[in-house]
C-alpha cells in the first residue's frame, strides 16, 4: 500500500535534490581527507588488543540497561575517575555520544531564569539542547567576545538575575579555528557565568598531553568540558569533565543519561586505553601537527590559500551544487573529500572540509593539494577561499 503521506516527504526531497542539497550515504574510498580519526586510533592495535583482552576476562559487549538500573559497570567508574585525573577535572561522566552529552548538557542545566549565550557557529547538538531547555539564549557573533558580552550585559540591565552560560567550541569543527578561551574566561568571571567548552575537535590533538585547548581552565568550578571519544580518541562516547555536584545533577536530571541503555563496557575500556595512548605516545600528535602545518603550506604555495592554525582546513566554494562537483571529482581522483553544505554551515559557504589525519603522509597531501588545484582551476579559477 501506498501512503498519500509519502509524497510530501518525496516532494521534500527532490527540493533538497534541486538545491544540491541531498545526503547520499557514501563509504569510505581512496586516501581519508574526511575522517575525524586524526591519530588514528579508529583501527589502533594497542585498543583492539585491550577489548580482545576485556572479552576474554568475560566483560560484557553491552551494559545491559541505564546507568541508574543494572547498566552501572565499575569499568565506567574506572575511566571516569581516569579521565577525571588525566583532564585534571573534579569528576568526570560518561554519555553514548558527543551529541547526546551536549543534548543532556544544556537541556538540563540552565535553569528558568538563565541564560544561555552561545557562539552562533557551535555544534547542531547544542543547539538541540538549547531547544529543550527552559533558558533564555542570546547567540553572538562568532568569535566576537564583545557581542557576548553586549549580550551578558543587556541581559542584566534588563532585569535579569539567574546564572548565565557562555557556550563555545574551543575549536570549530567546520572553520577550524579557535575560540579565544582566556578572553572568555575572564568574561565568565566577571559575570559569575558558567564557561561550557566544546573541545571535540581539540581533544588529543591539543594541550598537554593532548588534553585540549581548554587544559589550562580544566578544574576551575565555572568550567565544564566535553570531550567526545570518537573523534582523536577512535572510539566512541562522550565524557563531561567539570565540578562534582554538576556531574551528580547531571546523573539526577539529564535526560539522555537517566533513559538511555548505558555505554557497553567495552567502549570504557577502548577510551581507556585511548587516553593510556596520549600519554604515553606523544609522536602521534607530534607528527599531526607535522602534517597540518605541511598541508596549510601547501594550501598557501598551490591555491594562495591561508588556513586556520589546526588539522580542520575548509576550502570555501560557495554553491552547495559547485562543491558536491568538486568534491566528486576529487574521490574520482582517489581522494576521500566531501561537500559540507547549508544547513550544517551557513548558506553561501559550501565548502570542502580538508580533515588531516595520520592516515595521511606528505606526498598524499601534496597530491590532494595538486589534483584540487587542477579541479578548481578547470571549473571556476577564483571559486575558492579557505576559511569563513
Amino acid at each position: 500500500m501506498q501512503l498519500d503521506g509519502l509524497e510530501r516527504f518525496a516532494r521534500r526531497l527532490d527540493e533538497l535534490e534541486q538545491r544540491g542539497a541531498h545526503r547520499h550515504l557514501l563509504g569510505a574510498a581512496g586516501a581519508d581527507f574526511t575522517s575525524n580519526d586524526y591519530l588514528a586510533l579508529a583501527d589502533c592495535r594497542r585498543i583492539r588488543e585491550a577489548m580482545q583482552d576485556a572479552l576474554q576476562r568475560g566483560v560484557p559487549s553491552g551494559a545491559g540497561g541505564s546507568r541508574l538500573l543494572r547498566g552501572n559497570h565499575a569499568l565506567h567508574e574506572r575511566l571516569e575517575a581516569d579521565a577525571a585525573r588525566f583532564f585534571g577535572s573534579a569528576r568526570a561522566l560518561l554519555f553514548g555520544s558527543g551529541y547526546a552529552a551536549n543534548t543532556a548538557l544544556l537541556s538540563t542545566l540552565p535553569q528558568r531564569d538563565d541564560l544561555v549565550v552561545y557562539d552562533e557557529y557551535v555544534h547542531a547538538s547544542a543547539h538541540d539542547g538549547m531547544k529543550l531547555g527552559r533558558a533564555r539564549v542570546a547567540a553572538f557573533a562568532h568569535n566576537d567576545v564583545g557581542a557576548a558580552e553586549d549580550a551578558l550585559r543587556s541581559w542584566r540591565t534588563g532585569g535579569g538575575a539567574g546564572t548565565p552560560w557562555i557556550v563555545v567550541e574551543s575549536l570549530y569543527s567546520m572553520d577550524g579555528d579557535r575560540a579565544p578561551l582566556a578572553e572568555l574566561a575572564v568574561l565568565a568571571a566577571r559575570y559569575q557565568a558558567f564557561l561550557l567548552i566544546d573541545e571535540a575537535h581539540a581533544t588529543g590533538v591539543f594541550g598537554a598531553d593532548g588534553r585540549g585547548l581548554a587544559a589550562d581552565l580544566e578544574g576551575e568550578d565555572f568550567v565544564i568540558a566535553l570531550h567526545t571519544g570518537g573523534k582523536a580518541l577512535g572510539v566512541g562516547g562522550a565524557l563531561v569533565t567539570g565540578p562534582a555536584i554538576i556531574c551528580d545533577f547531571l546523573i539526577n536530571h539529564a535526560r539522555p543519561f537517566i533513559f538511555a541503555t548505558a555505554p557497553p563496557p567495552l567502549v570504557a575500556v577502548a577510551l581507556g586505553e585511548a587516553l593510556a595512548i596520549l600519554r604515553e605516545e606523544p609522536q602521534r600528535r607530534l607528527r599531526l601537527g607535522s602534517l597540518a602545518a605541511h598541508a596549510r603550506e601547501g594550501l598557501q604555495r598551490e591555491l594562495g590559500l591561508a588556513a586556520p592554525d589546526s588539522q580542520i582546513l575548509p576550502v570555501i566554494i560557495g554553491e552547495s551544487a559547485r562543491a558536491v562537483e568538486i568534491a566528486g571529482a576529487l574521490r574520482a581522483a582517489g581522494f576521500d573529500v566531501r561537500a559540507i553544505r547549508p544547513p550544517t554551515v551557513p548558506q553561501g559557504t559550501a565548502r570542502l572540509r580538508l580533515s588531516i589525519t595520520l592516515h595521511a603522509e606528505e606526498a598524499s597531501i601534496d597530491a590532494l593539494l595538486g589534483a584540487l588545484r587542477d579541479v578548481l582551476r578547470e571549473r571556476e579559477p577564483t571559486a575558492a577561499r579557505v576559511g569563513s
